[in-house]
């Protein structure tokens, strides 16, 4: 068994492309049905919260002291990368928000074993189609489209479920060394950082497979 634990965020526009990507080194790799992923949560900016009026672009000026037109340069690069990867990016559609009850629902939906589709409908809620996914009533929506119970998504939204876990992804990341993502850590051997071409992961999966 090969174990992949994935560390991401859901506003991290190389955290999806990167998934696309290993996705695409997987359907490559011969033991591709021996391989176990786990999703781990990690904030890009714990503090970030939703300004309605404010987009993405100004966001971004404001946090990399740059304009808002190397914003939009910066973004119109990463819709072409995404695109490379299969991707329809609609960035200028996002805005900055919080993403901890998001991590908290990628949690509760790995307990029915539907991490990686709510990982998936995340990515495609805030990235294609610019949904707020820091917003409950917009989560509670994509927690149901994945399948999740309602009572338990309520319940949880309504309360502090899988804070602990949240945190302790974050704090095991840092353990290990992880201050980016996306990062990809195989057999808590070897590691691949970054939105990494399909090549690269395969030759991470195979080298493992060796041991």
């Amino acid at each position: 068994m090969i174990t992949v634990e994935i560390w991401s965020d859901m506003v991290c526009p190389f955290c999806y492309i990167g998934k696309r990507n290993f996705e695409a080194a997987l359907s490559r790799f011969a033991k591709k049905d021996g391989v176990k992923i786990i999703w781990k949560s990690f904030e890009l900016d714990p503090n970030a919260e939703y300004k309605p009026g404010v987009s993405i672009h100004e966001s971004l000026a404001a946090k990399y002291g740059q304009s808002v037109e190397w914003a939009k340069k910066a973004t119109a690069q990463v819709t072409e990368m995404a695109a490379g990867a299969g991707l329809k990016f609609a960035i200028d559609r996002t805005a900055g928000t919080n993403t901890f009850d998001a991590h908290r629902l990628v949690h509760l939906a790995a307990r029915h074993g539907l991490q990686d589709r709510a990982e998936e409908r995340f990515f495609a809620a805030y990235f294609v189609e610019g949904k707020q996914i820091g917003d409950k009533t917009v989560l509670a929506d994509l927690a149901g489209e994945i399948g999740i119970p309602p009572d338990e998504t309520a319940a949880l939204l309504d309360g502090d479920g899988y804070s602990k876990g949240v945190r302790d992804d974050e704090e095991e990341g840092r353990d290990l060394g992880i201050n980016a993502v996306p990062c990809f850590v195989i057999n808590r051997k070897y590691m691949v950082k970054g939105a990494q071409p399909p090549d690269a992961f395969l030759k991470a999966l195979e080298t493992a497979a060796k041991d």
